[in-house]
């Protein structure tokens, strides 16, 4: 009876298991109920599909909800990423890149910009005129960010440091306000505050170099890639339509960021029109050439440690290969 009842518990537990595998790996896709993404000031294709209510549509027949975050900066999206409370997250390509670096398990898989969204800002009346003036100021900055990088490599330019300047860490908005109170000599900005400060304050972007700005990519997080492929490309497919959306019809474009910003017409034109680019879409060699020349020049300045293998971990970071949309 003993022996019996051995072979019983066996082919039982056996049975438990199956029982409990299958529905796991089989049913994987069936089980998502919601699908959490951002939207930022500085993706403005995020906020059309928001406000259209295009992912809502593509997934209400499978049951499968949209949550909508939004990211002051591309720090806050990566940290939403890595606590796993997004599972997509709008990021300067420079940012996503550092994040990978640090052990931030994401993929970035589509372009939403080329943007020229930051620049390094003073005050009208400043006397400051060039990198060089910044030796010993205080620079206001958010970490993690395009604007930290471009900041970085504009003093490595200079033959300076972060050691030689007093960064001061504020999120982006806060970063504008100090700078118009005079509470920091300098700013490395961001769009759409960056041109507010510009048009309502008489900001002087005395440092730009369009080239130094790295692009608006997508990234979603490493496993929610591996266990919803099919759903990642869904939501590709409906952010593509958005873009084009957003191209061709920028009136609509920006009525859409003037209701959510209350920004007046001046500042979202100089933002949308004069600096941001949405004729992209695929990750391809412009983009890897952009982020890798920041990522090597982070490395010369020593943000990022000499061993690490650069490209390498670029290249663990793209995912080219998640189908768009031909037509």
């Amino acid at each position: 009876m003993s022996g019996i009842s051995r072979r019983a518990m066996a082919a039982m537990a056996a049975m438990v298991a199956a029982a409990t595998l299958v529905p796991v790996t089989a049913f994987a896709a069936d089980a998502l109920k919601e699908i959490h993404i951002d939207w930022a000031t500085y993706n403005p294709v995020s906020m059309v599909l928001k406000q259209k209510g295009l992912l809502e549509k593509e997934f209400a027949k499978d049951g499968i909800s949209v949550v909508w975050v939004q990211s002051a900066g591309s720090n806050k999206a990566l940290e939403f990423l890595n606590a796993g409370s997004i599972d997509f997250g709008s990021t300067a390509g420079s940012a996503a890149l550092v994040a990978r670096i640090n052990g931030n398990p994401i993929k970035s898989i589509y372009v939403y910009s080329r943007p020229e969204w930051t620049a390094l800002v003073t005050t009208k009346d400043s006397k400051i005129a060039s990198v060089a003036d910044l030796k010993g100021k205080r620079v206001a900055v958010t970490r993690g960010t395009d604007p930290h990088i471009f900041l970085v490599r504009a003093l490595l330019g200079a033959g300076l440091t972060e050691k030689d300047i007093t960064p001061v860490l504020l999120q982006h908005a806060d970063g504008k306000t100090a700078l118009i109170r005079g509470d920091v000599d300098a700013w490395a900005g961001l769009d759409p505050m960056m041109a507010q400060a510009e048009v309502e304050d008489g900001a002087k972007l005395f440092y730009r170099k369009a080239d130094a700005n790295t692009w608006g990519i997508l990234n979603v997080r490493e496993q929610f890639l591996k266990d919803n492929p099919e759903i990642v490309r869904r939501v590709l497919a409906v952010y593509e339509e958005a873009r084009k959306y957003s191209l061709a019809n920028y009136d609509d474009l920006k009525k859409t960021f003037i209701a959510v910003t209350k920004l007046p017409d001046a500042v979202v034109d100089k933002q949308l029109k004069e600096r941001t680019e949405l004729t992209h879409s695929r990750i391809g060699s412009p983009q890897r050439e952009s982020i890798l020349a920041a990522g090597v020049a982070l490395q010369q300045a020593g943000v990022i440690d000499a061993k690490v293998d650069v490209k390498a971990t670029l290249d663990a970071l793209i995912d080219d290969q998640v189908p768009l949309p031909t037509n």
